[in-house]
C-alpha cells in the first residue's frame, strides 16, 4: 500500500524516530549513580517505564501539570520500590534527568536512512507533545534538525495532540493542506486519530505489534515506510 497525493510528512519524535526508552535508561543510569541512589537500574525501570507512560497519558489529557508529571512519576516509582527518599532529592533527580536525557541520542534503526530517503521528495516536519527545550535539544543533538522544515510543539501551540489545534498550527506553519499531509507516530489516539480527525492521512508505528483495526495503515519497523513512499 502507498499513500497518495502527499507533499508533507509529519513525524512524532519520541518512540517514533528518537529511541526514548533506550536514551532514558542511559540517562537514569548516570543520574542514579551520580546521586548514589542504591537501586538496581533494571528494578527502577521495571516500575518507572509504565508509570511514566501513565503520567504522560494524564498530561496529554490535561489531568496533571508538567511539574506534577516530573515529580509524580519518580515518587510513584520509589514508592513501588519501597525506597525511602526525600522530596528534595526527588526534585534534584528529576532536574538532573531532564538535563541528561538529551545527551543520549540513539535513534530507531533505519531512522536516518528513512529521513535521507524522504528529504529530496517531501517536506518533513515534527509534531511533538514533549517539553520544548528538551525536544529541541534531542532534535539538534541527534543530528536530525537539518531534515525538518518545521517543528510544532504542544507548549508553543497551547494544546497537546490529539487536539485539532496543534495539527492545524502545524499545517499552517508548513503551508500545507490536510489532504496533502500524513502523520506518522506511535500513539493511536494522539498521532493517528488526531491526524485523521483534521483530514490528514496517518500511519501507526506499531513497534509492539498490538492488534489494531485493519483500516489503519501501520508499520512495525521504520524500514517498512520506504516502499509506502517510494516513487518506483
Amino acid at each position: 500500500m502507498k499513500v497518495k497525493g502527499i507533499t508533507d510528512i509529519f513525524f512524532d519524535l519520541d518512540h517514533t524516530l528518537w529511541d526514548f526508552e533506550r536514551n532514558s535508561a542511559l540517562a537514569f543510569e548516570s543520574v542514579l549513580h551520580q546521586f548514589e541512589v542504591d537501586v538496581p537500574l533494571s528494578d527502577f525501570l521495571t516500575h518507572y517505564v509504565p508509570l511514566n507512560r501513565w503520567y504522560w497519558e494524564q498530561y496529554r489529557k490535561d489531568l496533571v501539570s508538567q511539574a506534577e508529571l516530573r515529580y509524580g512519576r519518580l515518587k510513584a516509582t520509589f514508592d513501588r520500590l519501597d525506597y525511602a527518599i526525600s522530596d528534595s532529592l526527588i526534585h534534584e533527580l528529576s532536574e538532573a534527568y531532564i538535563q541528561n536525557l538529551p545527551l543520549n541520542n540513539h535513534l530507531y534503526d533505519g531512522a536516518l536512512d528513512l529521513l535521507e530517503f524522504l528529504k529530496p521528495h517531501y517536506k518533513l516536519h515534527i509534531i511533538t507533545n514533549g517539553f520544548q527545550t528538551v525536544q529541541d535539544k534531542k532534535i539538534k543533538n541527534s543530528g536530525i534538525e537539518k531534515f525538518f522544515q518545521t517543528i510544532t510543539n504542544s507548549e508553543t501551540a497551547g494544546v497537546k495532540k490529539p487536539h485539532p489545534k496543534i495539527f492545524q498550527v502545524a499545517l499552517s506553519a508548513a503551508q500545507c493542506a490536510p489532504q496533502q499531509a500524513v502523520m506518522i507516530g506511535d500513539c493511536l489516539e494522539a498521532d493517528v486519530q488526531g491526524a485523521l480527525d483534521v483530514g490528514m492521512q496517518a500511519i501507526f508505528f506499531n513497534e509492539f505489534k498490538i492488534v489494531i483495526p485493519e483500516t489503519i495503515l501501520q508499520v512495525t519497523d521504520l524500514h517498512e515506510l520506504k516502499p509506502i513512499f517510494s516513487y518506483a
